[in-house]
């Protein structure tokens, strides 16, 4: 979709309103907005501040950010700011979402980030959000003025935990954690921000699934209801998150991230509750991603802006309808294809797809991973984020695609996905796995001219562990499961789970590496109408934790042959556990029963 320019579209007097705003305001008469020359990030900017005896800034923001917008407005464009960065420092600029090396290692400061280093790479500064120019400069001047006094160590190392278990004492303090951080009142968690937090909402669906009637289904659904006020009524999609501990006050902005875990969530929590609104809430945002972010080729763009005007809040907009809101404009796209938002489009697409069977929604998911596959894939198995990578590979674009791969494979039973995840879980042990100093994998490549070292981040490898293991399952191949395990000593070690306020996802990666998935077995031709019917049925179970497998034996056995099949006159399905199977299963109506008898407690008989 081609974007009109803002100044064609809008009325006259909202380009009035703009016109002013952007030159007729006091508080922009100090401004030059060309002032700053801005650098792209590379290994040769701190060569060049050596050089010439400067600090460098790093300005990471977001092409979609509302605050970044008005920093870049009143701050950079500030005269006297911009005299300053140009006399003592080396400018950069970087749009996060075209780094995800950066854009995890910075995260927890929100955008736009500041990040002040000596020439040396050595940190001196963080800071999160808008800063006025006078606090700026005053920030600036400290920095230039002692350049060898960062304001905290760099982190400090650590001894890393000698097992992967999670310990009784560590799951207990993660519980406590994850219980006290929940709004009981109004959903979610109690942050002063309000969004679907991934972690702590699949915890809770996993429970509610297996008490449909207890606290934490309870919990869900307050989250999933009150999270409907973040939904665009008008466009669909949902907007990244709320402030003011409440539902009321959204940021505007339409992020990949914010969509895609939505779409999942709502998918899945429409499959496991039983919950209607839930899957017409996931086909909502499918709806907003077809309108807005879908590519002609078939994969899917980045975000979309808050703003209509740059740095113009967007409130009043978003209460319009849809012909008055095109009347005005409409917010930029953000049109760059990364692998990594795809990857996790994809995933969402096929939880939508098991809970559905939408013939559509598969061809939308499949259509993606084609393109991203052609586009983005390398030899290695690894994935470019873009069309050409500075940097890299980076491990969440490999991750999230290698996952996505996985899931059309499960949905599918097509092996081309299987082979191109077994690939992309390869790369990751070898590359980004076992070239870490200790367990836990890094962010990225790293380039030899590199200054900044690659850092380890807890949620990227929990991602790790669980993909790891399915994978394993899938495949048979030790090394996978071996590299979880390892990949586990980091994540459970107390200093790392700790760090943070909540982490419920190493409980669900413990669990899952704790347990057998339900593995569940179609033996059949694939063209036979009852063998689809089948394995359409073992999609169609609600579990989230799962191994479903299709064997035509007309084609190559499966890859982990660790259950041997009978040979049998009709398609039939198998479910097993870790320790026992089903008998052959041939009505797909009686497969829910089949397993729910199977995963039970086995019943003891009494002689008397």
């Amino acid at each position: 979709m081609k974007i009109p320019p803002i100044s064609l579209l809008l009325p006259l007097p909202l380009v009035l309103v703009g016109f002013m705003l952007f030159h007729s305001s006091s508080a922009f008469a100090n401004t030059d907005s060309t002032a700053v020359a801005w650098q792209p990030w590379s290994s040769t900017v701190f060569a060049e501040a050596k050089a010439e005896g400067k600090l460098v800034l790093l300005d990471l923001e977001a092409v979609w950010c509302h605050w970044c917008h008005v920093m870049d407005r009143e701050t950079y464009s500030d005269r006297q700011v911009a005299s300053y960065l140009a006399k003592h420092f080396i400018a950069v600029r970087v749009d996060q979402d075209s780094r995800p090396d950066l854009s995890n290692r910075y995260r927890e400061y929100g955008w736009p980030a500041t990040i002040l280093f000596n020439a040396d790479g050595v940190e001196l500064v963080k800071r999160a959000g808008f800063i006025k120019p006078d606090t700026f400069l005053a920030l600036l001047e400290k920095a230039v003025a002692a350049p060898q006094s960062p304001e905290q160590s760099q982190e400090e190392s650590f001894e890393f935990a000698s097992s992967p278990v999670l310990t009784e004492e560590l799951r207990a303090e993660l519980e406590a954690r994850h219980t006290r951080s929940l709004d009981r009142k109004k959903g979610g968690l109690r942050f002063a921000q309000k969004f679907l937090e991934e972690a702590s909402t699949e915890l809770l669906l996993r429970r509610a699934a297996q008490k449909p009637n207890g606290p934490d289904a309870e919990q869900v659904r307050l989250t999933l209801d009150n999270n409907l006020r973040l939904f665009d009524p008008v466009w669909g999609g949902v907007y990244q998150y709320s402030t003011r501990h409440g539902w009321d006050s959204p940021h505007f902005e339409k992020v990949m991230h914010t969509q895609a875990r939505n779409l999942k969530y709502y998918a899945w929590s429409g499959w496991l509750l039983q919950e209607p609104r839930y899957t017409t809430a996931a086909r909502d945002v499918l709806r907003y991603l077809e309108s807005f972010l879908l590519s002609p080729d078939g994969a899917f763009y980045t975000s979309q802006d808050a703003d209509v005007v740059k740095g113009v809040h967007s409130e009043g907009y978003f209460r319009l309808s849809d012909a008055d809101r095109r009347a005005q404009g409409i917010p930029a796209v953000d049109t760059h294809i990364y692998a990594r938002e795809n990857g996790w489009v994809i995933s969402a697409l096929t939880a939508l797809y098991s809970a559905s069977l939408d013939q559509t929604v598969l061809e939308r998911a499949e259509r993606a991973a084609s393109l991203i596959l052609t586009t983005r894939g390398n030899a290695d198995g690894s994935f470019r984020h873009g069309e050409s990578d500075s940097t890299g590979p980076f491990l969440d674009d490999t991750l999230a695609m290698g996952s996505a791969l996985l899931d059309l494979y499960e949905v599918t039973a097509k092996r081309a996905y299987l082979d191109r995840a077994w690939q992309a879980a390869t790369f990751i042990d070898r590359h980004l796995c076992a070239e870490a100093d200790g367990p836990g994998c890094v962010t990225h490549v790293r380039s030899a001219e590199e200054v900044l070292s690659p850092t380890r981040k807890l949620r990227e490898n929990l991602k790790v562990v669980r993909f790891l293991n399915r994978i394993f399952h899938y495949t048979g191949a030790e090394e996978f499961r071996s590299t979880a395990l390892r990949t586990m000593q980091y994540a459970v070690t107390k200093r790392v789970a700790l760090r943070t306020r909540t982490e419920p996802g190493i409980i669900a990666a413990a669990d899952e590496l704790a347990l057998d998935p339900l593995h569940i077995t179609v033996v059949g031709p694939k063209e036979d109408v009852q063998s689809r019917l089948l394995f359409h049925e073992a999609l169609r179970y609600p579990s989230l934790y799962r191994r479903v497998e299709w064997l035509d034996r007309a084609e190559a056995p499966l890859p982990n042959s660790d259950v041997q099949y009978p040979t049998l006159p009709r398609p039939a399905a198998f479910i097993c556990t870790a320790k026992r199977c089903s008998l052959p299963i041939f009505e797909p109506e009686r497969m829910a029963d089949s397993i729910a008898r199977l995963t039970s407690p086995p019943r003891l008989s009494h002689s008397k």
